[in-house]
């Protein structure tokens, strides 16, 4: 008896612990390198921020200010920052910067380091805190702040004094990000005019101790060191632009623009860039000033956001205090645009396949992954192949005239050149639609219409395996085909051209 209760107790053990049929796992891809920290990451998936330029300068029709102005000018007697802040987040902006301190050395926070601040104006009956009311309305709406530290202190008489200034530049620095909560990024430039004191920035220092008091922070230069500057201020990025840069080849206030707008793809750094523009002609309000045009801004997007990049819009309060009706219109117009183009992606009807899957694992690395936003899942071939090509097959056909692909840049940013073909529905033939660069963390290509139900997405050289996030085609009844700026090539338009000379 004894014994065959041994038995059963084996085999009971036994059924517990089944041997798995299925195979492990195939790792994942090694990363190729640079990769981003988890700030720049944070910042380049966050797509878009709003500038806020304030300060005397509104209030004088003023540009670049002298630094003379008398702080009783500084009075937004209906300032509502929370007003900048939803106006922000309704718009789909990830954060918020403001221009803590601009060229004149008026300070929007009551400094203890000098006298030309709110503290001197009737804001707030002298008591005032732009910085600290700003700061509040973004914790409560739950989006990032930035903040502009200007170098050039046109105010300040120890500028040019090149230890004394900087001592008294990190002090300031010091105050706003110790006072005012999590600062997810700061703002600082070379600017400074022809015939200005001779001065030194200690820019190492600075980034030290700006990573020291705010290690989520990102800080954007002309050279990084985690963001670097365009090169224009059109809000426009090359065709070609990578985020791999190489720090050794900028300088701030003297890069070349060129570089500054591709990048490097032998680069051994991760510096995303950043596109700064205006809403209106001017980065301060000025009441003479109208703003652009929605599908300007659309424009805008698709060469900033749909080239690797983030897009910093300014839109600058005024002289009450508040963004103005006119901006405030033109924002919700972009907002509709841009939504009505990108909440469907036409994809999503699609049959995926593909060329190759890593490992064979379909589940873990296949093509249906890229109809999933999110950076955890991916497309990636089997290694050592020589095609990587991604199939969409529709039931019925499908017109569009956007794609969009990204790549999950935590990965590092791998796709050099790459193309879109479509089967003609008569001849059966593939034809190309579009060829571009580079990818990395969205990529957004404009053309004239099509109509298939055949696509397929062609990688043509890469740093290594690519890997695809995401894959979108979307129909744009907004842009005007003809202003693509996107350098693609159209096949059916270049044949047309052709056919017309033939035809001369």
């Amino acid at each position: 008896m004894n014994s065959l209760i041994t038995l059963l107790l084996i085999f009971s053990n036994l059924s517990i612990f089944k041997i798995s049929n299925s195979s492990p796992l195939k790792p994942h891809p090694f990363p190729i390198l640079p990769i981003p920290s988890s700030q720049q990451l944070q910042w380049q998936l966050g797509s878009m921020a709003m500038f806020l330029h304030f300060g005397p300068n509104t209030f004088t029709d003023s540009e670049w200010g002298t630094g003379k102005a008398n702080p009783s000018v500084f009075n937004p007697t209906h300032l509502n920052a929370t007003q900048w802040v939803q106006i922000a987040k309704d718009s789909g902006f990830s954060r918020v910067i403001l221009t803590a301190k601009h060229h004149d050395g008026f300070c929007l926070w009551p400094s203890e380091y000098t006298d030309y601040s709110v503290k001197s104006s009737p804001f707030r009956g002298g008591a005032g805190d732009v910085v600290a009311e700003l700061a509040a309305a973004v914790a409560e709406a739950g989006i990032g702040l930035g903040l502009y530290l200007s170098p050039w202190d046109r105010h300040d008489p120890c500028y040019g004094k090149t230890l004394e200034y900087n001592e008294f530049y990190l002090s300031q620095m010091t105050e706003l990000l110790t006072k005012y909560g999590e600062i997810k990024e700061v703002w600082l430039d070379g600017a400074k005019g022809e015939g200005e004191k001779d001065m030194e920035y200690f820019f190492d220092t600075w980034f030290s101790l700006i990573h020291q008091l705010q290690p989520g922070a990102v800080i954007f230069s002309d050279a990084g060191p985690d963001v670097r500057w365009i090169g224009d201020e059109a809000g426009h990025a090359g065709s070609t632009c990578w985020s791999l840069f190489n720090r050794t080849n900028a300088k701030i206030g003297d890069t070349d623009p060129l570089y500054s707008q591709e990048g490097d793809g032998l680069g051994k750094d991760w510096i995303p860039a950043e596109c700064d523009v205006s809403i209106r002609p001017g980065w301060f309000w000025h009441g003479r000033e109208s703003p652009k045009p929605a599908v300007q801004l659309l424009d805008i997007y698709y060469n900033s956001v749909g080239r690797n990049c983030l897009f910093l819009l300014n839109v600058p309060p005024n002289s009450s205090g508040l963004i103005s009706e006119q901006d405030i219109k033109v924002l919700e117009e972009f907002r509709k645009m841009k939504n009505s183009i990108f909440s469907n992606n036409l994809a999503r009807k699609a049959l995926v396949d593909s060329s190759s899957i890593r490992g064979g694992q379909s589940k873990q690395f296949g093509p249906k992954n890229v109809l999933e936003e999110g950076l955890d899942k991916y497309w990636a071939p089997e290694e050592n192949e020589k095609k990587w090509e991604l199939y969409l097959e529709f039931k019925d056909s499908v017109s569009f005239n956007v794609l969009e692909i990204r790549e999950p840049i935590h990965m590092g940013q791998r796709v050099a050149s790459f193309h879109l073909e479509t089967r003609n529905i008569g001849s059966g033939k593939w034809e190309r639609v579009a060829n571009s660069t580079t990818i990395g963390n969205k990529r957004l290509l404009r053309f004239p219409k099509v109509q298939s139900q055949s696509l397929k997405l062609v990688v043509d050289k890469a740093r290594a395996d690519p890997l695809i996030s995401y894959l979108g085609i979307y129909m744009d009844k907004f842009s005007v085909s003809s202003r693509n700026t996107t350098k693609i090539t159209v096949t059916r338009t270049l044949k047309a051209k052709q056919q017309q000379l033939h035809d001369l």
